[in-house]
């Protein structure tokens, strides 16, 4: 059934290099493709922070802030959240060019504006990619990946331990 390889000699294998084309060719250079997205049409991107998610939706318009059907105003009354949420918009300048949808769901106050912020700016990138070297500089695309530390058993709490007793 399998047929064992012939052993052969060193001596006895003959190997023509003459054949092989030693010419330096260059390899052709690859260039990504970058997919341009008609500015007309809604973008859609979901943001993340904490136990917040948020599905952002990116429209053209004059730069309403639909927030689970709420304006911004009413769903973020603290301004240093809606200053936070804006800061990918008014540092490419185009805080009153695009209208936002979003649907947040999950964790507090901060950390679906954080992830709203987050999913505002990969739509921003979506639609232009030349402007994600700013973004990234500016530490708009990194998503926050910390979370609440768990609870370890023998302790009141993540790392408080029990009142010590020396008696």
């Amino acid at each position: 059934m399998s047929e064992t390889p012939e052993i052969v000699e060193a001596d006895e294998v003959e190997v023509d290099f003459e054949d092989q084309d030693d010419s330096t060719e260059e390899a052709p250079v690859i260039v990504p493709a970058v997919v341009k997205v008609a500015v007309d049409r809604p973008v859609q991107t979901v943001g993340r922070r904490k136990e917040a998610v948020v599905r952002v939706r990116l429209t053209p318009g004059t730069g309403v802030f639909t927030l689970n059907g709420r304006t911004m105003d009413s769903y973020f009354p603290n301004k240093v959240h809606q200053q936070l949420i804006k800061e990918p918009l008014v540092q490419l300048e185009k805080d009153g060019i695009y209208d936002v949808h979003a649907k947040l769901h999950g964790g507090g106050v901060s950390g679906q504006a954080g992830a709203l912020r987050l999913g505002i700016a990969r739509a921003l990138i979506e639609l232009d990619e030349t402007d994600r070297p700013a973004m990234k500089k500016s530490g708009f695309l990194t998503r926050d990946a910390r979370a609440t530390e768990r609870k370890k058993y023998g302790l009141k709490k993540a790392r408080k331990a029990p009142q010590y007793s020396k008696r």
